[in-house]
């Protein structure tokens, strides 16, 4: 129960209702101004005194957009600044041009215009139904001044009934007064977007999607508020003429649909592009369908008889036929470029991240390997320079192990340097550096080459730890008997495959597939894995690699 009251104790409650209140004055100028505006500029867009008047109004429209700012401001709290009242330019002519180059100087207006054509008839609507609530609550108090029927069907000449319909009024307040702080939040977002500097009006995706989904159920509040606020007044003013509010409801309820089916399309991108259509054409396929419906009803409130609406719905159709089966056909080349760009990042981002991995690998072994030795080797000479007077049969054994941690640390360095880049690769190319990798292996690998020139270095880099990755693999996990390793250039690509026949039920997702994926796909190439668990697993890489 607090938290049904807790607007009514709320002073952000009444701020919200005043700066609703405050469109119908506001309006009222905003519309004056712009329609006079307007009127005299195109009385003078032909004279010199075009400039002038431009300037002016431009200065006028930038003034009551100020002020407007000063009340969402101080009432709303919206995120605002302080409004442009000239938009500069060098000369005459240029300072009129100005004007109408001015992006800010237009979305004024536009904001001028919404809080006549929408926050006026808002703030009415609002407020007669709060002050209906009103009347109704207090009529306990003065009921004996008011005529027999004041609430309509019901006669109210009794204190009893002037209670019973308390309720009813109280039912009114509560919904009017929980109705003020939505939409003010809708008016402030607007107020932010509308009246705030260009370098504020930047917003993420996600906000944007938040802000439709907060206009579509705040328009469905509305409209529900609204068309209660229309039964009621036709309970009131009794019966007479049939269900009259049925028109205003359907068409309440035709803007509603159409909101809801734009809003949907726009927040089921993906949704849409699996259906191959565009976020318009999936919109219109909503909108189609809310009109055939509206049509539809209004024919049977009329009464039925001759079915008229086969013909608007019969166009709407073959019109939404038309734009999907061409959107269909022909993919917006904006769309395919936009996926395009998708995969790119998406790739580009994955090579990093191997990048990053290879470094911190190299990092590690790098400080736990050669590092180590290094310095253990540098400890042994410094003992053995300190015994080679006194014990030089020490210093010899010092010497001794020095060497051999020399020979260790070469041969670890050796692997580090192959496992970044290896020598035969860059001298002898792809065919002899898999055959390297093939005889140090510890399974018997066959490998079978086609590859009569060399491909670039990042693809020819790429297939051969595609080829070490597999091998690696075979020997560590697969328990495999024998690898064969199959290379073969074609005009457009490289294809390396490699097919143990171990235990199968290798993992894609893992650490070191994964890796290898993404370096092929930053690459654009491909990488198939198939490893079923009754045993064999063939890896395959194709890389792009024109002739």
């Amino acid at each position: 129960m607090a938290a049904v009251l807790a607007p009514l104790r709320e002073a952000a409650t009444y701020r919200s209702l005043l700066f609703l209140a405050a469109a119908l004055p506001l309006g009222v100028i905003a519309s004056v101004l712009l329609f006079t505006g307007w009127g005299v500029a195109l009385a003078f867009a032909i004279t010199p005194a075009i400039v002038a008047v431009l300037i002016g109004f431009r200065g006028a429209v930038g003034a009551v957009a100020a002020w407007e700012s000063l009340v969402a401001r101080e009432l709303l709290g919206a995120d605002v600044g302080r409004q442009q009242l000239s938009s500069g330019g060098r000369g005459y002519w240029s300072r009129g041009k100005a004007v109408l180059a001015d992006r800010s100087f237009w979305r004024q207006q536009g904001y001028l215009l919404l809080r006549f054509l929408v926050g006026g008839p808002l703030a009415i609507a609002l407020l007669s139904l709060l002050g209906a609530a009103l009347y109704v609550v207090a009529l306990p108090i003065y009921y004996r001044w008011t005529q027999a029927d004041a609430v309509g069907l019901l006669r109210v000449d009794t204190l009893q009934k002037a209670v019973l319909v308390m309720p009813l009024g109280a039912l009114a307040l509560l919904l009017g007064v929980h109705l003020i702080r939505p939409i003010a939040s809708l008016w402030r977002q607007i107020a932010a977007a509308m009246l705030a500097a260009d370098d504020k009006r930047a917003e993420d995706a996600a906000t944007t999607s938040r802000r439709r989904s907060q206009a579509l159920r705040l328009h469905a509040g509305i409209t529900a508020a609204v068309s209660a606020l229309i039964v009621i007044v036709w309970l009131l003013t009794g019966r007479n003429g049939g269900f009259w509010p049925i028109w205003p409801l359907l068409a309440l309820g035709l803007l509603l649909a159409v909101h809801a089916s734009i809003t949907y399309a726009a927040e089921h991108r993906e949704l849409v592009r699996r259906l191959g259509l565009t976020t318009v054409a999936a919109a219109n396929v909503g909108v189609t369908t809310s009109f055939s419906l509206f049509y539809i009803l209004v024919w049977a409130a009329a009464g039925g008889g001759y079915f008229w609406p086969v013909w608007p719905i019969l166009a709407l159709g073959l019109i939404l036929v038309v734009q999907v089966l061409v959107v269909r056909s022909q993919r917006s080349g904006r769309e395919e470029l936009q996926e395009r760009i998708e995969t790119l990042e998406a790739t580009r981002a994955g090579a990093v991240d191997v990048q990053e991995t290879e470094l911190r690998r190299i990092e590690r072994d790098l400080h736990d390997g050669a590092q180590a030795r290094l310095v253990a080797l540098g400890m042994n000479l410094g003992m053995a320079e300190q015994k080679l007077a006194a014990d030089p049969a020490a210093a010899r054994e010092l010497v001794s192990e020095a060497r051999a941690g020399i020979e260790e640390a070469l041969r670890e360095l050796r692997d580090l340097a192959r496992g970044i880049h290896p020598p035969v690769l860059t001298d002898r190319g792809l065919e002899a550096a898999i055959s390297a990798l093939a005889d140090r292996s510890a399974v018997p690998v066959t490998v079978t080459a086609d590859v009569p020139d060399r491909p670039p270095a990042a693809v020819e880099t790429a297939a051969y730890f595609v080829a070490a990755e597999a091998l690696t693999n075979a020997a560590k996990h697969a328990g495999a008997d024998k690898v064969e390793v199959r290379i073969v250039r074609r005009p457009k690509s490289l294809v390396v495959e490699v097919a143990d026949d171990g235990r199968g039920g290798a993992d894609p997702a893992g650490s070191g597939l994964s890796g290898l994926r993404r370096r092929v796909e930053a690459l654009d190439g491909t990488l198939l894995v198939v490893s079923p668990s009754d045993g064999g697993t063939t890896l395959r890489a194709e890389l792009p690699c024109e002739s």
